[in-house]
């Protein structure tokens, strides 16, 4: 590999990187890694993850082409934010949709978690507690996964605790705004998620803690 890339800058020209880890063997052995997304490439990768790793790409990367960052996609993680923040000020920070769709689905639970108190406070049929507590995987799985017994589970839960359901259609929403961008186009995109939004603020339920 040495030899291969001899005389050869993996760094230049970097517009739009993505930066994330990746877990390896047992016990939580962890690389990061920067990929290109303009040539899909793998550019820079090394051993560990937290503040120190990003730093070490930034340094290798300078200054002068950090500035020319335009998009930098990453997940959640405060140490790549930070990190990016501190480095290319400028560029527009992306999350994956994976994490965001995980975090809708933990608020998702959370409420799920609170119709079951609820209903233990309140209900006088123990059951009704019982089956919100069962409605997990139900809650969770994507539509299409769905077996029939879980959708029996949805139809229930639309009728018997209609803020657990919008909490639901919620996370369902969110899912579907990054599977139009997938298959139609960005504006169409923009435009959904621009509804999801005022649709939940119109809620008034907390998406997040």
């Amino acid at each position: 590999m040495a030899d291969r890339d001899a005389g050869l800058d993996r760094l230049a020209g970097l517009r739009r990187i993505g930066i994330d880890e990746i877990s390896y063997r047992k016990g939580q052995r962890y690389m990061t890694v920067v990929v290109d997304h303009h040539t899909r490439q793998v550019v820079w990768m090394a051993d560990g993850h937290g503040r120190a790793v990003p730093e070490a790409f930034f340094t290798a990367l300078g200054p002068k082409r950090a500035a020319k960052l335009t998009h930098v996609s990453a997940d959640g993680a405060r140490w790549i934010a930070d990190t990016v923040a501190a480095h290319a000020p400028q560029a527009v920070r992306a999350m994956d949709p994976f994490h965001v769709v995980a975090w809708a689905t933990e608020a998702l639970d959370a409420e799920r978690r609170a119709a079951w108190n609820r209903a233990r406070r309140q209900a006088r049929d123990a059951g009704t507690a019982r089956a919100l507590k069962d409605s997990r995987f139900a809650l969770w799985k994507n539509p299409e996964d769905l077996t029939d017994r879980q959708q029996a589970k949805l139809t229930w839960i639309a009728t018997s605790d209609p803020r657990l359901h919008r909490a639901y259609l919620l996370k369902e929403g969110l899912r579907t705004v990054f599977a139009i961008a997938r298959e139609q186009d960005a504006g169409a995109a923009v435009d959904a998620l621009d509804r999801w939004l005022s649709w939940a603020q119109r809620s008034r339920m907390p998406l997040s803690e």
